[in-house]
This record gives structure tokens, sequence and C-alpha cells, in this order.
């Protein structure tokens, strides 16, 4: 695998830690900023939202610029969205600090993903994606408990200060890996069809099937990964600092699922949504019924994070083959499919708190979509998994 694809994924591991750090510091911002619980778990919806959004805007603003420009452009804004972030005194200024945030890591990762689906043969976007998502699940494993270890000890602020250092050894090494006419499409694609052709894909019935599928999987991962802090400290009765080791085990399973589908999602797709789908499903209610227990409560947290990302991955794999035919616009479609998830799932998370399900209200919600998302991609299996004709051979 060529070497970018490696600076590129420490980029991501930088930015997959600022979206998902909040997983730890939600208690914590709700009391700084005197709102509430599922007020600050909103602050997830608001990046998902300005990712899904941000994903095909910058996508097509740049889809005729060098790629090394826009990604350290994304980088430096970024940057400075944690600055104002880590200063504010009021709620709604960090609210839209995360929405600019969240632009730049969209038009980042839309990029990212075109760029380095371009590095590779046409048959291995999955393995060219698992290295790239290995940068989120490694900032699951380490960067987001550091970051709440780092807001238990020091405040939350202290953690956006810690990503916007971070931020500065992730520009240079782009600046100094990525080539300056690094391709944003496949060699083997051909010459680069118009905006307009590849928003057509779009209406690809198949292409619509497969983005619904990886946003109803990855909302029910977020919207539990979002209060994962108030299941551990109050329906499991643990200790704050019980919430970095829990986030960590969740880490660990992602890195492990994502790095095994790698292959599986370029060469058996199916039977990867055909067996762990009902595991993961299974998995939630488990997770929802055995939350009292805090020692039975560490095991599905782990198996979760492999089985979520293994399945959610492995979708978002199928939407690049979907979009084949939308070399510079695919990897947009990609993020928006993935982001619309991590909108939808915490502010369902967020209602689902004021039920009678209390904490364990997120989890639920995540069996109901993943339980949705099984039923669907079993009577479509066979068309989603359909390989393009390009990496057919």
């Amino acid at each position: 695998m060529p070497r970018a694809l490696y600076l590129l994924a420490l980029a991501v591991f930088a930015m997959g830690t600022s979206e998902f750090m909040l997983a730890g510091l939600v208690p914590d911002i709700a009391a700084g900023l005197d709102v509430t619980v599922g007020t600050a778990g909103m602050l997830t919806s608001a990046f998902a939202v300005g990712m899904v959004v941000g994903a095909p805007t910058m996508a097509a603003l740049s889809r005729r610029w060098p790629p090394r420009p826009v990604l350290v452009g994304c980088v430096l804004v970024f940057t400075f969205s944690h600055v104002a972030g880590a200063i504010t005194p009021t709620f709604a200024v960090l609210f839209g600090a995360r929405v600019i945030a969240a632009l730049a890591n969209a038009g980042f990762l839309a990029v990212a993903l075109s760029t380095a689906t371009g590095l590779v043969a046409p048959d291995q976007k999955g393995r060219a994606l698992a290295i790239l998502l290995s940068g989120t699940t490694i900032a699951t494993v380490a960067g987001v408990p550091a970051g709440a270890l780092l807001g238990t000890a020091l405040g939350w602020r202290a953690t956006f200060w810690a990503i916007a250092l971070l931020c500065v050894p992730a520009a240079l090494g782009i600046v100094r890996g990525i080539p300056r006419r690094a391709e944003r499409t496949s060699p083997d694609v051909g010459a680069e069809p118009s905006l307009r052709s590849e928003l057509a894909q779009l209406a690809s019935p198949r292409a619509l099937v497969v983005m619904l599928l990886a946003a109803l999987v990855n909302a029910g991962t977020f919207a539990v990964f979002t209060f994962l802090a108030p299941i551990v400290t109050g329906t499991a009765g643990l200790s704050q600092w019980w919430v970095p080791p829990a986030l960590v085990l969740f880490g660990v399973g992602s890195f492990i699922g994502v790095t095994t589908a790698g292959r599986l999602s370029d060469q058996r797709p199916g039977a990867t949504i055909a067996v762990g789908g009902p595991l993961l499903l299974l998995g939630w209610a488990a997770l929802a019924l055995l939350a009292e227990h805090p020692v039975a409560l560490l095991g599905p947290v782990f198996s979760q994070g492999a089985l979520a990302f293994a399945v959610g991955s492995t979708l978002i794999a199928l939407v690049l083959y979907a979009a084949a035919g939308a070399p510079t616009m695919g990897g947009s479609y990609a993020t928006a499919a993935l982001n619309i998830g991590a909108t939808v799932g915490p502010a369902l998370g967020a209602s689902a708190l004021t039920t009678a399900a209390g904490n364990q209200g997120p989890v639920w919600v995540a069996v109901v979509l993943t339980a949705i998302a099984l039923a669907m991609a079993l009577l479509v299996i066979r068309t989603i998994v359909a390989r393009s004709p390009e990496v057919a051979g």
C-alpha cells in the first residue's frame, strides 16, 4: 500500500479524535456551559450535519483542484475552529465552531477518500478504505480515551487545545508526503466524467440502498457511542475514571473490526454483512440488557466496537464500489452516508434518554435501527454486493 495512505490516516486520526472525543466529555461540557446532557450531546449531531453538507459541497467545489492544497487547507481551518472552541464561554459559539470544524473535516475526508482509492488498484478500494479508517479507529483506541483523561484532569477545554496541536504534524505530513499532482481518480477509470454525470450516480438504486443501509448501521453505532459515558457512570454505577477504559475497549474492537473487514469488504462483502449483521443486532440487545452490571457491560462494549465497524466499513466500501462512476464525488457520498447516521443517531439517542429506558435508551435505538437495516440488507444482498464492471475481473 502507498505511503501516502498512512499519512492521510494520520490526519484522519486527529480529526477522528475530535469527532468522537465528545463521547467522554459530554457530561463535563454540559456542566461547564450550563446546558443539559442531551443538549451537549447534540454537538455530535452538529458535527455530523456539517459533515453531511460539507462532503458533497467541498468535493464539488474542489474537484478540479490538486488534492494537496485542499487537504492542507481543510486541516488548517479545522485547527482554528478548535482554538475557537477552546476559548469560547458560550454553548452557541462552541456549536458553531463544531459545525465549521465538521465542514473542514468533510472536505478533507471526501477528497482523501477519492485520493486514497486513486492510489490503489480498482479492486482494492476496501483495503485502502481500511487504512484510511484505521486513523479513526486508532482515535477511538488512543485519542478519545486520552482526550477523556485529559478532560477529566484539566477540563474539557484542554482537549480542544490538544486537538489543535495534533493537527500541526498532520498538516506537515500531508505537505511532505502527498505528491503535488496526486490523482483523485483511479488510472483505470479513464477520462474524468462531468459533475452532472457524477451526481447522476446518486439516482442509482444500488447506490441509494447501500447509502441508506450504511446510514442506519452507523446511526445505531453513534447513538450508543455518543452516550456511552452516561451508561458507564449512570447505569453501571462506575466512576468517571472508568469512561476512558470503556472507550479503549470500544476502540480496540473497532480497530480489529475495520482491519478485518478491509479484505473481506473487497472479496466477501455479502458474507460479512450476513454474519456480522445478526451478531451486531444481538450484541446491541445484550448491551442494553446487561448495562446495569459493570463486569458484564465491558464485554459487549468491546464486541460491538468490532462488529459495528466491520459491518459499517463494509457498507461504506460498497458505497465506493456503487459510485465507481463518480471518481471525484464518490468519496463525498460515502462520507455523507456515514455522517447522516452520525447526525440521526445522537439525535434519536438524546430523545431516548428522556423515555422510561433512561440511559439505555440510545442502545435500544441502536437495536431498532440495526434491525431495520438487517431486514433490508437480507432482502437485497445480491444486488448491493454486485461488483462494478471495472473491478469484476
